[in-house]
């Protein structure tokens, strides 16, 4: 397995089709919610078994704060680390290539435990996205010297 940042053409239609197959056929979100205007700005991530795309997500930066969204993985490979692979590829991108100092994201509640693992901390009201029940959640990345 392994995590890249969408380059090529073929990278971005592959995280494409991973989105579609969580967000839009499995959790029902419709296709103009799931596909914005970020994301052409946003730096995307595919994880890869072989050749096959089977995570993907997307990273930016909001009010001097790194947003990490769209986390998904096909549902024959959760629980085997690809979610795992995907948030510290991107975590380690925002530390070597931005100077934010703090990542968010909003996880869906059944999510909150996996982030959790990963040193986030949940915080605020639950709020409705696509539908669905999420929380803020938060990580320091780089400590005050």
């Amino acid at each position: 397995m392994k995590c890249i940042i969408a380059q090529e053409q073929k990278h971005f239609y592959d995280q494409v089709l991973v989105r579609k197959q969580v967000f839009i056929m499995e959790q029902q979100v419709p296709v103009e919610e799931e596909f914005d205007e970020y994301d052409r700005d946003a730096v995307q991530f595919v994880v890869y078994d072989g050749d096959r795309p089977i995570g993907a997500g997307r990273f930016r930066i909001l009010n001097n704060k790194g947003k990490i969204e769209r986390i998904c993985v096909l549902k024959p490979y959760r629980k085997r680390g690809v979610g795992r692979l995907l948030m510290e590829t991107i975590e380690a991108y925002a530390r070597t290539n931005t100077d934010v100092d703090v990542l968010i994201l909003g996880a869906q509640l059944q999510a909150i435990p996996f982030y959790e693992k990963l040193g986030f901390t949940a915080y605020g009201e639950v709020f409705l996205d696509a539908n669905i029940e999420h929380r803020w959640m938060k990580k320091e990345i780089k400590t005050a010297h």
